[in-house]
């Protein structure tokens, strides 16, 4: 069975972070190992969260016990999101480091969590630091927020073409969220070494929490089944428009991800697939 290993938050009451991944990647078979940087009751968004930040020790201390169960050896993908100190993201980079070694082949997919358009940088700056300069250059793949990739390239990103120029300073493979795309459209861009291409759907006027996450456990779930970037990319973008097209229709304050199930996987709502030098690709 293939194996994830989830560094990122735990969030009781609310479909984010990686309890969020852990239940996406359910319906593809993929086993989920997650490792808890923060110990919440709800997303911070609702008010305060309950709970508090895993002290960096523990946190090492929990990655010890699975790398001495031997599942650094089995991992299939290492997925990191939220930290809460610049404590944890060295822990992190050091645990990749020792991963890699057990496993050369795995795949590292780096969500770099720091903020977003509204709320603006919502780590601390020391841990966004860390993040740019420790933990991006170890990664295969990363999954920013449009916010975040401007904040890590320091270009604009206010369109898909922006998207595709600032992701190319990384110097790293990029599926960028939330890329605004006019005539009331919202889309992820693929910008791999070979490929730009632009996937969009309708945006809604309320969308919960968690979409980025849900985003990241999707495609990774594509990057170990098929290895195929743009499918993978193409169905993470198809997996978040069903998501929060079922989350509006049933009036859920969360993104309903177990009552979803299969949906996540096989998901058929409409994506407008394009690459960025105009020529259509798929519109479904």
């Amino acid at each position: 069975m293939p194996l994830a290993l989830i560094l990122s938050s735990h969030v009781a009451a609310s479909r984010v972070g990686g309890l969020a991944q852990a239940l996406t990647l359910a319906p593809f078979g993929i086993d989920p190992v997650p490792v808890p940087t923060v110990l919440f009751g709800r997303h911070p968004g609702w008010g305060a969260p309950g709970g508090a930040a895993v002290a960096d020790a523990v946190f090492e201390d929990v990655l010890k016990g699975v790398e001495a169960n031997g599942l650094f050896a089995l991992a299939d993908i290492v997925i990191t999101g939220y930290f809460a100190s610049a404590g944890q993201v060295a822990v992190a980079c050091a645990a990749i480091d020792r991963v890699r070694a057990a496993n050369p082949g795995v795949i590292v997919l780096v969500d770099p969590i720091m903020g977003d358009v509204r709320p603006g940088l919502y780590v601390k700056p020391e841990v966004a630091e860390v993040v740019a300069r420790d933990l991006v250059p170890r990664a295969d793949w990363l999954t920013p927020n449009a916010w975040e990739l401007a904040r890590l390239s320091g270009l604009p990103v206010g369109s898909p073409a922006e998207a595709v120029a600032a992701a190319r300073t990384l110097g790293k493979p990029v599926l960028v969220t939330s890329v605004a795309c006019g005539a009331g459209r919202i889309g992820l861009v693929l910008a791999a070494p070979t490929q730009s291409i632009l996937m969009s759907h309708a945006e809604l006027a309320h969308v919960p929490h968690g979409t980025g996450d849900l985003v990241t456990a999707v495609f990774a779930a594509g990057l170990i089944k098929a290895g195929d970037p743009l499918a993978a990319a193409e169905r993470s973008a198809r997996a978040a428009a069903e998501a929060v097209q079922a989350a509006a229709e049933w009036d859920a304050p969360e993104l309903p991800l177990v009552a979803l199930g299969e949906r996540l996987a096989h998901p058929r709502a409409e994506v407008r697939v394009e690459r960025l030098d105009g020529a259509g690709l798929n519109a479904q």
